[in-house]
């Protein structure tokens, strides 16, 4: 029986994390769930497993869950901090990171300092702070395990070979595979007149508003090449990106012999959830099996970086390096919340994304403090200059 963490329980991971949990109530012990301020839904779920301990960050929404789970043994605790010292808590075996954005990075900086194993879906944590990540993952013997479908795929295909931060023996590239979202074939003219709604209805996931943004743009992908450089301590150049319209290849790792393994399955969160809440070993769930002649064909074509220029300029911060990937993070997270309320075109994204990198100089990461710090800089002056068109 594994004790169980869950960081971001009422959002689109943990929703499939927690199918897989009702599968197997024999392996695992939900000892805390978080959520940020889906009140009805975390206390339903409380209501449900009966955890020792639900963290609510979002202040408007604790006393309302204080309230309800008066009556359980469940203790309710506000703020960061707490998600930070529940994830320490020695007699957790497991945490998964399902908060999405740069809010996710603290307490899976504190899951990685008390040398906990890890399931990652929150991939700005490595984007944004993966120099004091990876080094203090070697140090703690903390055990990152990647839940993105992709990443996760390159983890199947490993097998015994992966050790994050550690490139694996006999590997020549890594290709990872994007469904394109929905305007992969659109004429990049036509951009500036999709809407949110177009925007968010992703073709194959069932995702939150701003992945789903992410996916149209290919920043997902993007922040996705960043995160398996430091996953799988493999160059950006080495890193490939095809995009795979009908998302039944998950990924590829290319080996030196001329070998491709590829990991292959119906488009289901539950299916890398399960693996790696198994650790290795397979966890039945709820996914449909792939019936590969129903399917008939499989097609990959090159993903076009100048016409999805957030691709473009994920692997230009790589190579910047330091703090030039947490100063593209905050300023997507700004422009995507700003095209969601329809303050800026679909295509405008891209462009001040790009804009605040030139303005904003990277310099080497030292901390969470200052990482915090720029985050809010970035968001402050990503703000103003859409304010000032």
């Amino acid at each position: 029986m594994k004790n169980l963490v869950i960081l971001g329980a009422t959002g689109s991971i943990g929703d499939s994390t927690l199918k897989v949990i009702r599968k197997h109530p024999d392996k695992f012990k939900v000892t805390a769930l978080s959520a940020h301020s889906n009140v009805d839904k975390i206390i339903q779920l409380a209501n449900e497993f009966q955890p020792e301990h639900v963290v609510i960050t979002g202040k408007a929404a604790l006393h309302k869950v204080e309230q309800a789970l008066s009556g359980l043994k469940t203790q309710v605790h506000g703020g960061k901090n707490s998600l930070n010292a529940i994830v320490s808590d020695k007699q957790v075996d497991l945490v998964v990171a399902g908060i999405v954005g740069n809010a996710g990075m603290e307490s899976v900086l504190a899951a990685v300092a008390a040398g906990k194993t890890l399931l990652l879906a929150n991939k700005e944590a490595l984007v944004v702070a993966g120099e004091l990540v990876m080094p203090l993952a070697k140090k703690t013997k903390a055990n990152i395990i990647p839940l993105d479908s992709e990443h996760n795929a390159i983890f199947q295909c490993l097998g015994n070979g992966y050790e994050a931060g550690v490139r694996p023996d006999g590997v020549n590239s890594i290709t990872l595979t994007a469904s394109g979202g929905p305007f992969w074939e659109m004429d990049e003219t036509l951009f500036e007149s999709i809407t949110p709604a177009q925007a968010v209805a992703h073709p194959k996931w069932n995702m939150g508003a701003k992945i789903s943004v992410d996916s149209a743009t290919l920043m997902n992908k993007g922040l996705e090449v960043i995160e398996a450089y430091w996953l799988f301590n493999i160059a950006s150049e080495d890193i490939n990106v095809l995009v795979h319209p009908q998302s039944i290849i998950h990924s590829m790792v290319n080996f030196i012999d001329g070998s491709v393994l590829a990991q292959m399955g119906c488009p289901d969160m539950q299916i890398p959830i399960s693996h790696g809440l198994g650790l290795g070993q397979r966890l039945g769930n709820d996914a449909d099996f792939l019936d590969l002649l129903q399917q008939k064909q499989l097609t990959f074509y090159q993903a076009d970086s100048h016409k999805f220029k957030c691709l473009q300029l994920a692997r230009h911060a790589l190579s910047l390096g330091g703090t030039a990937a947490a100063i593209l993070n905050a300023a997507n997270e700004i422009s995507v919340a700003s095209f969601l309320k329809g303050q800026i075109r679909f295509d405008q994204i891209a462009q001040i994304n790009d804009r605040m990198m030139n303005a904003i100089q990277s310099v080497n990461v030292e901390s969470v403090a200052q990482l915090n710090d720029l985050d809010e800089e970035v968001r402050m002056k990503t703000k103003a200059a859409i304010n000032s068109k």
